[in-house]
């Protein structure tokens, strides 16, 4: 055991040995990842780049011992961690995800860091010890009895690596753990990590699409070829400047990716009008119908005004908690008002009632399409192909229609070789795309979408980006909760603020 200035025992750092490792869901013909080479020693700090769908997030499973068993897929080669197999090497192994919501497990900020350790049997007095010092490494200055709802996105990432670290894991694996957080979210949770590497000695493999926060914490870059291996490795410098043209190409996020100019749109009639909206969540938030009732919840953030028109672009930026998602949902017609007015326009509403939230799913679907933060929640059908196909048939469209506009967004939205795959096993990225087509798949009138970036590559990333721009200027209006700078540069998108209800056209 080696020691941290804290003064806890922390699990020797772990080596890893992969050695022609692939993995192949259930169901699939094509492998997640092939044919990966690859020796990590103790202590190193390792970066993992690759284009969407190479495979980086299943090595990152593979080696935290979570893929499962031979119902689950199929493996060949070999992996170990310290010298074991990666299902006996769990408790020295933590594996932090992208969402910060999906790891939060308990209501307590102390109960909720000390659950790993309870599953490991330690002893109370010791686990209690040890989840305060790693609230202190994290720099998560909280009571042990503070909610976990009431953190923000960078404070849930920081405290689910508080859990981790309790555990004093000798292999620290992070896959895109900054990924939907806000500027200063994602600087809290890197230097969060910095802080417990310098202290702990872990080795670490963190998987990111975007270099530049994490080149200057680690020593090494592995990029995975996109049809299996290992495309390049070695020192970051030599790597990102030798190899930057062929990483590029690959669609690695270099700092001197360049973003898509603006298109220029000429705003056309008023879809959705909002004034002094209020917006919130609660028990009667749920109810689809304000009629003849009153709607009562707890309302997020500032009342805002919001105009939404033919070719508009609108992003709701602001930090983690300041109510993005929740107004995104209820411009989508998914939440009642809590006060205010939202009012769909004649051009929008046709026959339809004038509040979206009083609307069913068949009207929504040619209306207002909506794309929430968590792709999984969406999903319905067991295919790629199914999924796409769901909305265009629940409006009774002719099967030949249905299948050219299934056919068309396989195509442009780069899944056509998935098409028969589960939409749970795809990547984080392939199946944010398949999220955003299943709206596209009903071509409503206003699209609202929530962190529709994340998991991109850069070649991913601009052709979604070009294919929102078209929808601007073919009229549709666009809605996008987001932290990505980037992609509002790049849709040309005014940005409302949410913690100061201003929009920065």
């Amino acid at each position: 055991m080696t020691t941290v200035s804290l003064g806890l025992p922390v699990a020797a750092a772990a080596a890893v040995r992969v050695d022609g490792w692939g993995w192949r869901y259930s169901g699939r013909s094509a492998w997640a990842a092939r044919g990966v080479d690859l020796r990590i020693e103790p202590g190193e700090r390792v970066l993992l780049l690759g284009a969407s769908g190479a495979g980086k997030s299943t090595l990152l499973a593979g080696l935290a011992g979570v893929l499962g068993g031979d119902d689950d897929g199929e493996a060949e080669g070999s992996l170990t961690v310290a010298g074991r197999s990666p299902a006996d090497a769990r408790g020295s192994t933590g594996l932090l995800l992208q969402d910060p919501d999906a790891q939060v497990i308990l209501a307590r900020v102390g109960d909720d860091v000390a659950f790993g350790c309870e599953n490991l049997g330690v002893p109370r007095d010791e686990i209690w010890y040890r989840v305060r010092a790693a609230l202190r490494e994290v720099g998560l200055d909280v009571p042990l009895d503070r909610s976990t709802a009431q953190l923000s996105g960078g404070q849930k990432q920081r405290l689910a690596l508080a859990g981790i670290l309790a555990m004093r894991p000798g292999l620290l694996l992070l896959d895109e753990p900054t990924a939907n957080l806000d500027p200063e979210g994602v600087l809290e949770v890197r230097d969060a990590v910095r802080a417990a590497l310098d202290a702990s000695g872990a080795t670490l493999v963190v998987v990111e699409h975007r270099v530049a926060v994490w080149r200057d914490l680690v020593n090494r870059v592995v990029v995975l070829g996109a049809d299996g291996g290992v495309l390049a490795d070695g020192a970051p410098d030599a790597v990102l400047a030798d190899r930057g043209g062929e990483l590029r190409r690959a669609g690695v996020w270099l700092p001197d990716t360049a973003v898509p100019e603006a298109p220029v749109v000429r705003e056309g009639d008023p879809l959705l009008t909002g004034r002094s909206l209020v917006f919130g969540r609660g028990p009667a938030a749920t109810r689809r119908r304000r009629r003849d009732r009153m709607v009562t919840g707890t309302p997020v953030g500032l009342p805002v005004d919001v105009d939404v028109r033919e070719g508009a672009a609108l992003a709701l930026t602001g930090r983690n908690g300041a109510g993005k998602s929740t107004l995104a949902l209820t411009l989508g017609g998914l939440l009642p008002v809590l006060g205010g007015s939202l009012t769909a326009e004649p051009m929008l509403a046709d026959d339809a009632s004038p509040e979206p939230a009083a609307w069913r799913s068949r009207e929504l679907l040619t209306r207002i399409g909506s794309v929430f933060q968590n792709p999984e929640h969406q999903f319905i059908a067991s295919t790629v192909r199914e999924e796409l196909a769901a909305g265009p048939r629940a409006l009774r469209l002719p099967e030949d229609q249905v299948q050219q506009r299934v056919e068309e967004l396989l195509d442009r939205l780069t899944l056509a070789r998935f098409a028969e795959a589960n939409p749970f096993t795809l990547s984080g990225g392939q199946k944010r795309r398949l999220s955003v087509g299943t709206a596209l798949a009903t071509r409503p009138r206003v699209l609202v979408l929530d962190e529709p970036t994340f998991g991109q590559d850069a070649r991913t990333w601009d052709g979604l980006v070009r294919m929102i721009s078209s929808l601007r200027q073919e009229g549709h209006a666009i809605v996008a909760a987001t932290h990505d700078a980037e992609f509002v540069q790049a849709v040309g998108a005014a940005a409302l603020r949410l913690d100061t209800a201003e929009v920065d056209a």
